[in-house]
């Protein structure tokens, strides 16, 4: 007989990886883990993971013993084999300061103050549409002191509170 003849179906190609590769890719994912141990609680929360792997990431935060992180390290990065890495990846990069996504967004950010402060009812629009739960007369009250700052030449105080209340609502969006 043949095999046409058996309705076998060939194997599907088994791709063979390196030892290194694994090591590599472990240690990878072990990176990742530790990242998301260096964010702050409320940044924390803002990662899509497991029940599981949050209990781990927060068990970290009370380890003290050098030895004793590295192995809990270890044991997040097994934990990260069961998650959704991409996903993962990018609500960290929405935190790292060094990262394009993160600096995009701060731009992004500045210049809707910008336009909030010249007086654009746009991007008022924009504001109340993108982030249903502000206040909206802390809004203007911010946007009307600032502008006060402007034509008084006086120092730019509620010019930051309005980007770091911005930034506020982003971050929770």
């Amino acid at each position: 007989m043949r095999k046409k003849d058996l309705n076998i179906e060939p194997e599907e190609e088994i791709e063979y990886v390196s030892r290194s590769q694994m090591k590599r890719e472990v240690e990878a994912l072990q990176d990742l883990g530790k990242k998301i141990t260096e964010l702050r609680p409320d940044q924390q929360a803002q990662v899509p993971m497991s029940e599981v792997l949050a209990e781990a990431v927060e068990e970290m935060a009370r380890i003290s013993s050098h030895g004793a992180k590295k192995r809990h390290l270890n044991y997040i990065g097994k934990l990260m084999k069961h998650e959704d890495e991409e996903a993962i990846k990018v609500a960290i990069e929405r935190f790292d300061s060094a990262s394009d996504a993160h600096n995009q967004r701060f731009h992004a950010l500045e210049r809707l103050r910008e336009r909030l402060i010249d007086g654009d009812q746009a991007a008022m629009n924009e504001t109340l549409a993108a982030y249903p739960d502000c206040d909206i007369q802390h809004i203007r009250q911010l946007i009307r002191n600032a502008q006060k700052e402007r034509e008084h030449n006086k120092p730019p105080a509620s010019f930051r509170k309005l980007f770091q209340y911005l930034r506020t609502l982003d971050e929770t969006v």
